[in-house]
């Protein structure tokens, strides 16, 4: 009977991508899917870890996470079952690195990379890490291969795994490229030398699944707020626990678990005011003064940040005035996938909630910018830097309306975000949406209300008309189509599932059939309004961009 087996070990890069390891991802794992924004993370992260030492063996170690395989102890094949966008985005990072580097260092950067063959064993050459089967060639010709990275092809002409590939591999160049030899040397041996994996290997597959699940499951073990609450509650005077422990317990129980774990890190931001380097335990140790007046700290800080928090994701500010008005700006900033600016607006809130006029003006200029941060490509790194140094100003009671202030976009920042607007906006998946959205609000004169439970992005002009169609007779110049199909003035909402097929009807039927007020589709004013146009043509499109261009620049303030 085989005896199965499981091992778990910490490690180095330098051991794990090693002749020990031969690493495939399987047919049946998701597609690549980390984009520029997770690399920038990984790379600031590493890079902060790395910091400026010369003595990189001694240097602070960093962990990178754990990965699971389904692994023979006695042979290097491995099959990821958990940590492949770590695995690759590693890869690529290396990939990049070796490619910048002279002959010399790039050539041991690769033997990371390529597992070199042995003519006397008769043995190839074979790359450390393959790709679900039908990216592999792919990854190893355009990202694996030697010098390859030094002239990437554009990713808009690839989809999925493969831009997120290239996306990253270029995102890399461009950190790395001016950093001086020496310094991306130091960066190399650091990511070999100090960036640690645990491996979890199992031998047989059931095992490996079930250690995934483990892992990633959603139990009720110790949160870092649990903890803090055992010590907090626990330099209180006895006669003073019970009470402040009710008080405590209300706020997780009005909160939920899940909100008020999350608000622990919203508070470690606000009074660190930069991305967490350590654990968010050893961090609000350190920063978050709650030793010398437990009392004071949940009285003054938990309870007035934990209210400020419930209303700005609930949407349920309540005040005297403009409740309606600054719980619509909450709903603008929720749309966001990130919840960078919740620390600030939980201060501003905290702190000014007998002030509804300066938090209704806030929020608004909080919008600008954090939508004006995204358009921008602002990576994580940077917005955290620019929140930090908002929450700096809102503590230090600066004029937060000055144009000095980190709560303003600069001129160049205005300039910025007016080119962002001009450009491709449906290939900005992550900002498309809330943007349309926004904009419509904005069109409709604030009377929009959104509970559709899909809202999806719809091309007028498609992005693949067909043959004989009147698309091609209005739009005979392919450049001129391609220039204008993915700007914001061809782009409308609509409440139900695309079609395919619905999608390249000629402008008339497109209107009847695909965008008009039927089968529950929402009356969007986007949308309505381009139910108004006869025709839509190049002429069409440049009157519609100028004036959503301007309803926008308006808004914001962009001139």
């Amino acid at each position: 009977m085989t005896r199965h087996t499981i091992e778990a070990n910490e490690k180095p890069i330098l051991d794990i991508f090693c002749d020990k390891y031969l690493f495939s991802i399987p047919s049946y794992q998701r597609p690549y899917a980390w984009t520029t924004e997770q690399a920038s993370e990984l790379l600031d992260d590493i890079t902060t870890a790395c910091g400026d030492t010369a003595d990189v063996a001694n240097a602070s170690p960093y962990f990178l996470g754990s990965i699971v395989l389904i692994k023979n102890p006695q042979a290097p094949e491995a099959d990821v079952v958990d940590g492949q966008q770590r695995l690759t985005t590693i890869t690529i990072l290396l990939c990049v690195l070796r490619d910048l580097a002279d002959a010399k260092i790039g050539q041991a950067i690769h033997k990371y990379i390529c597992q070199t063959g042995d003519p006397i064993k008769e043995t190839d050459d074979v790359f450390r890490l393959a790709p679900r089967e039908r990216d592999a060639e792919f990854f190893r010709s355009m990202i694996q291969t030697i010098s390859q990275t030094g002239s990437l092809p554009d990713a808009r002409q690839f989809s999925d795994s493969r831009a997120r590939m290239i996306e990253n591999a270029a995102f890399f160049r461009e950190k790395l490229k001016d950093v001086p030899d020496q310094q991306r040397r130091r960066l190399t041996m650091y990511i070999a030398q100090r960036c640690y994996l645990v491996i979890v290997a199992a031998s047989d597959q059931e095992s490996a699944f079930r250690i995934f699940s483990v892992l990633n499951s959603r139990g009720l073990d110790l949160s870092p707020a649990d903890i803090l609450k055992a010590e907090i509650i626990g330099a209180l005077p006895g006669d003073k626990q019970d009470d402040y422990n009710s008080i405590w317990e209300d706020i997780e129980d009005e909160l939920g678990r899940s909100r008020f774990a999350e608000l622990f890190g919203h508070i470690r931001m606000i009074h660190r005011k930069q991305k967490m380097q350590g654990t968010l335990i050893a961090e609000f140790r350190e920063f978050v003064p709650t030793r010398k007046n437990p009392a004071d700290f949940i009285k003054k800080e938990l309870s007035p940040y934990a209210d400020a928090y419930e209303q700005i994701t609930d949407k349920s500010f309540v005040s005297f005035k403009h409740a309606d008005e600054i719980n619509r700006e909450l709903t603008h900033l929720s749309r966001l996938d990130n919840f960078d600016w919740q620390p600030p607006a939980i201060e501003v809130i905290a702190r000014k909630r007998e002030s509804p006029e300066f938090i209704l003006r806030f929020l608004s200029d909080l919008e600008r910018l954090a939508y004006g941060l995204f358009l921008m490509r602002s990576d994580p790194s940077e917005r955290i830097r620019r929140y930090g140094k908002l929450l700096g100003s809102i503590q230090a009671s600066d004029d937060l309306f000055a144009a000095e202030s980190p709560l303003q976009l600069s001129v160049d920042e205005k300039r910025f975000v007016r080119e962002a607007l001009q450009g491709d906006i449906y290939r900005v998946t992550r900002i498309r949406l809330p943007l349309l959205l926004r904009l419509d609000e904005l069109l409709s004169g604030g009377s929009a209300v959104y509970n559709q439970p899909i809202v999806t992005v719809e091309h007028v002009l498609p992005q693949n008309p067909s043959e004989g169609s009147q698309w091609l007779t209005d739009f005979p110049d392919a450049p001129e189509r391609d220039r204008w199909v993915h700007k914001l003035a061809n782009l409308v909402l609509l409440t139900r599932r695309k079609n395919s097929q619905a999608s390249n009807f000629d402008f008339v039927d497109k209107k009847e059939k695909y965008f008009a007020m039927k089968a529950g589709v929402a009356n969007f004013a986007i949308t309505s309004n381009v139910l108004k146009e006869k025709e839509w043509t190049v002429a069409t499109l440049e009157r519609r961009q100028a004036e959503i261009l301007g309803a926008i620049a308006q808004l914001w303030r962009l001139d």
